[in-house]
């Protein structure tokens, strides 16, 4: 069939489908062509690849088993040859492996059987308004992914290919890595881009209120819901819902997460009806997840659902080449926002920041930056001024006392006392009163505790 090139003065969009079943083969084309597009059929690897070289098409279904091979054959061929061609593979109901297995190939995205109309063409939509490669427009969460090395440009690559899929990414790396950044980086890059970027702190939500926060309830569905809310898949629908510390979520909520990711439908607390939701997930932790499975604190099937594909972002003291760019970067951004001339740093600073491990990744770098910009007076950022902790040393430690001393009684208590308080604090993301109930204790007791150890 020769496709059509312009219709009244619109390109037109084509489909190519890959399947032996006849059934299948009808319903896909009768759907595809309702909503406006051209299709091309082939039944076996072979054929497929020949329709591909033939090209161009704008996206391929292919079934993953073939008569004469497998879908993850046809998405190798596409995927090392030049064609920038999405492929979408279909795979039999309850096949979990062969799913995970595409989208760890490189597919945009996969369908279960029976195929759900529905889902179809909410696929068909997303992959068909994907970017060309290296076309889209640079932000300034992107330019704050900086750094010539190895490991950054690594990074960088990655990201470009995770932004061209639906596949659920799981982001490492330690605190103050820049794992949010980089989840945002994969939004801001992909079709979902216009769309919401939701992101929520899975440690900071109480266990009781974490289902009607997640999904949303109906007005009634118990004291205090005087009328229907969304959740967060809901805020989140058509864009991106980013799950930091995704391993603080308790087990019970895990189950219920894991089937709203396999049916992409939720329901309201109260509600008997389910609704459909269109949303990617892109999740986060500082701890290593499988480790959380061994131990039995994470369920095996949602780590599979969650962690398709694995980004990690390196800590900074794999990024040394790289620390005098961020220096520079932080320390623009801080004297802009404080209406002041950027401050040079002297080669002493500058030298000692790239020897400096820096537990507390980019987070630890700028707390040391804006602390050296307000003690230099604004000119030259000088060694002294950087006031940086001796290796093996707490920050907090008072000189009289041994980083692991217990001595005296009260110092070692007001240690402890305040990296709890500041651990709270940054799951929470500075929110008090949720750090308050984290911690078990009142408002005006946190308020308190606050002021008496000196955090602001």
């Amino acid at each position: 069939m020769k496709r059509r090139e312009q219709v009244r003065g619109v390109v037109s969009r084509s489909v190519l489908i890959v399947d032996d079943e006849e059934d299948i083969l009808e319903l896909l084309e009768l759907t595809l062509l309702k909503m406006g597009l051209d299709v091309e059929r082939a039944a076996s690897v072979k054929e497929a690849i020949k329709k591909v070289k033939e090209g161009p098409f704008d996206l391929c279904l292919t079934d993953m088993r073939l008569p004469d091979g497998d879908g993850l054959e046809l998405l190798k061929y596409v995927s090392e040859s030049e064609h920038d061609l999405p492929v979408a593979v279909i795979t039999a109901h309850g096949n979990t492996e062969n799913a995970v297995a595409a989208l760890k190939a490189g597919a945009f995205d996969y369908l279960a059987k029976p195929v759900s109309l529905e889902q179809l063409r909410t696929l068909v939509k997303s992959a068909l308004s994907l970017p060309q490669a290296g076309t889209s427009p640079k932000t300034d969460n992107e330019q704050s992914l900086l750094g010539d090395s190895a490991a950054m440009q690594a990074v960088r690559n990655l990201i470009e290919k995770l932004a061209r899929t639906e596949a659920a990414v799981q982001i490492s790396g330690e605190s103050g890595s820049g794992k949010e950044l980089a989840a945002r980086r994969i939004h801001q890059k992909s079709v979902r881009s216009d769309k919401p970027f939701f992101p929520v702190n899975c440690g900071a939500i109480p266990e009781n209120l974490m289902e009607s926060e997640f999904f949303g309830y109906k007005k009634g569905a118990f004291t205090g819901a005087d009328s229907d809310r969304d959740g967060f898949f809901q805020a989140a629908n058509g864009g991106t819902l980013f799950l930091d510390e995704v391993a603080d979520l308790p087990l019970p909520m895990q189950v219920k997460l894991l089937r709203v990711i396999q049916e992409k439908k939720v329901r309201k607390v109260g509600s008997t009806q389910k609704e459909p939701v269109d949303v990617r997930i892109i999740s986060a932790t500082h701890k290593k997840l499988g480790e959380q499975v061994d131990a039995g604190k994470f369920r095996h099937d949602l780590y599979y659902r969650l962690n398709v594909i694995e980004l990690r972002m390196p800590a900074i003291r794999e990024l040394r080449e790289d620390i005098p760019l961020f220096v520079n970067a932080i320390l623009e951004k801080l004297a802009s926002s404080a209406g002041e001339k950027k401050p040079d740093v002297s080669a002493e600073a500058m030298d000692s920041l790239t020897r400096y491990d820096c537990p507390g990744n980019v987070r630890e770098l700028e707390n040391v930056l804006e602390r050296a910009l307000a003690l230099s007076g604004g000119q030259t950022i000088q060694l002294e001024d950087l006031q940086l902790t001796p290796p093996g040393v707490s920050s907090d430690v008072p000189s009289t006392v041994s980083a692991n001393g217990k001595y005296p009684l009260q110092d070692y208590l007001d240690r402890v006392e305040k990296d709890a308080i500041l651990e709270a604090l940054e799951k929470t993301r500075f929110n008090r009163t949720a750090a308050a109930k984290l911690l078990g204790i009142t408002f005006r007791s946190m308020r308190y505790r606050m002021e008496r150890l000196g955090i602001n």
